[in-house]
């Protein structure tokens, strides 16, 4: 598959995956912005925005699980590059950095998920 065929570009406010499907792709922001957002009884709320470089989708790639938010480009012309299950396990295997990139802000995200949730046991 060439590379051109991973890359698809999202309007405002297009929706690349919803929270509680199945997937099993990482995807990479190339341009433009992406919300991670939870839908509580018709109330969006935005978890975190990405930018270039950043990524999301990981824990479905990693797990197959179905997806914990909802991914909804930001900015016009949004691309991002999917990389699937079979190629994201090619990445991990044969570039030992690409793995310690996704373990690097895994790490960072879950502390400052912790770090929420005491700020809210502790209100």
């Amino acid at each position: 598959m060439t590379i051109e065929k991973c890359i698809n570009e999202y309007d405002v406010a297009d929706v690349i995956f919803e929270e509680g499907s199945t997937g099993r792709e990482l995807y990479v922001v190339l341009d433009g912005k992406i919300d991670i957002v939870k839908d509580n009884g018709g109330t969006r709320t935005t978890i975190v925005t990405l930018g270039k470089g950043e990524f999301f989708g990981e824990m479905a790639v990693i797990d197959g699980s179905a997806r914990s938010a909802t991914a909804v480009a930001a900015a016009p012309n949004t691309k991002v590059m999917r990389i699937n299950h079979a190629r994201f396990v090619y990445l991990v295997s044969q570039q030992p950095a690409f793995a310690l990139m996704i373990m690097d802000a895994l790490s960072k995200r879950l502390r400052a998920s912790n770090a929420a949730q005491f700020r809210t046991a502790s209100q």
